[in-house]
């Protein structure tokens, strides 16, 4: 069975390729057939301009402050000295506190140095200020975590500084600012922070509503189970649950709160997964699910409508967002993936997937998945159990894995949400 699990990846794996390949995918920032990688445009931030385009301290960029961190604090020991030669540290205070940073700065850092260095030949990456001891910085600076650092050229050619803020957005920094004329300020998130680890997922109390009647914790689908969903004309019909996108038992999470009023709803879901929102035009009309736009669950703001589940359960009904908050919740976090790509959490329609801001995207990616799933099937006796791998199991479903790489090589950064996927600093 192992034998024959490892094929079917392969199979499936060719089968993306040659997809990617016939649908011109290959003809953007990828690798087309027999063609070298271009490298992508990249344009200078200009003076002031932050990225991404929220505040330093929120979910969507670095995540919150988290306390200073002194010689002798407990926390010390999350800093990590940083020796690489390709850098220069300004160390005014000679005592070496501008090489000490988080783990994921160092990378990020190190990762940039080697961009400077290929994009200005002889060239470093020079670092003016990193973790601060002495409160030179404003209240709840991320310096004092040593989650930030303050950079510029070796040649301090300040006509640079916007490609070099360009550059350590490339790099990976969770924000990145064009702070002032004499430097780039850049931070990352808190190494085991909530908001490093959030992923596209709903709460394990989520419930689901079955095709046989009644309801069901999401966290307890299993293979078999048909639950409501909606089509493109936002019909109302049961649809297969074929797995588990990611399947994260117990963990904490932060969760953003959509509540409505008319009809009463409220879900609970991660800042990277999709919604789908109706237009704000033709306020008058019922409208319909079909007429939506998926968005990210941290863009929906109060007065928007989602879609919710009218009283009888035969028809959805937009409904206005009331109000939106966060909450943190140790109930787990799971990510269903139904057939149709749609799925009623808490009655409330939302997409299956996350990541990218483009529910219709990331169906078609899914394609070859379930294609491949329906036949393996139709050809596997019962019993003999799924060569495409144990759909409950805990963790991020390889193929999304699979996925996120690509879209993260043929796709800007910015396509993505920043806490779409929870991958590791190192």
């Amino acid at each position: 069975m192992d034998e024959m699990l490892l094929l079917t990846r392969i199979l499936l794996v060719g089968f993306i390729c040659a997809l990617l390949v016939s649908s011109g995918l290959t003809c953007g920032p990828g690798r087309g057939i027999g063609k070298r990688r271009h490298p992508k445009k990249l344009t200078p931030l200009a003076y002031k301009q932050f990225i991404p385009n929220v505040a330093e301290k929120t979910l969507g960029a670095s995540g919150r402050y988290e306390g200073k961190i002194t010689r002798n604090s407990e926390r010390f020991k999350e800093l990590t000295p940083n020796y690489n030669p390709d850098i220069i540290f300004k160390d005014e205070e000679n005592t070496g506190a501008d090489r000490l940073m988080t783990q994921r700065c160092k990378d990020k850092l190190n990762a940039l140095a080697i961009s400077v260095m290929n994009q200005w030949p002889g060239v470093k990456l020079r670092v003016t200020e990193g973790w601060d001891e002495d409160g030179h910085h404003s209240e709840e600076s991320l310096h004092y975590e040593g989650r930030a650092v303050d950079i510029t050229t070796s040649d301090r050619d300040r006509s640079k500084y916007g490609m070099l803020a360009r550059l350590a957005v490339e790099a990976g920094f969770d924000w990145v600012y064009y702070e002032s004329k004499a430097h780039i300020h850049c931070s990352v998130k808190a190494e085991n922070s909530v908001a490093a680890k959030s992923g596209g997922c709903f709460p394990g109390s989520a419930t689901v509503h079955l095709e046989k009647g009644g309801t069901k914790l999401v966290k307890d689908l299993r293979p078999g189970d048909r639950v409501l969903v909606a089509d493109t004309e936002g019909r109302l019909l049961y649809s297969d649950f074929l797995t588990f996108l990611d399947r994260e038992d117990g963990s904490h999470k932060l969760f953003y709160v959509i509540e409505t009023r008319q009809p009463r709803a409220r879900l609970l879901l991660t800042a990277a997964h999709l919604l789908f929102v109706a237009p704000q035009q033709n306020q008058s009309e019922a409208g319909s699910a079909g007429s939506g736009r998926a968005l990210f669950a941290s863009r929906v703001r109060p007065g928007q409508r989602v879609f919710v589940l009218g009283e009888g359960g035969r028809r959805l009904l937009p409904a206005a967002v009331h109000r939106v908050s966060l909450r943190e919740e140790a109930s787990g976090a799971y990510a269903p993936l139904t057939a149709q790509g749609t799925i009623l959490i808490d009655r409330v329609l939302a997409s299956c997937y996350a990541v990218i801001e483009e529910h219709s995207w990331a169906h078609w990616a899914f394609a070859p998945f379930r294609l491949l799933q329906a036949l393996l099937a139709a050809l596997c006796p019962a019993g003999l159990g799924c060569p495409m791998g144990d759909p409950t199991a805990p963790g991020i479903h390889w193929y999304s894995r699979l996925l996120y790489r690509i879209g993260s090589w043929v796709l800007d950064s910015d396509s993505l949400h920043p806490l779409g996927m929870m991958v590791s600093s190192s």
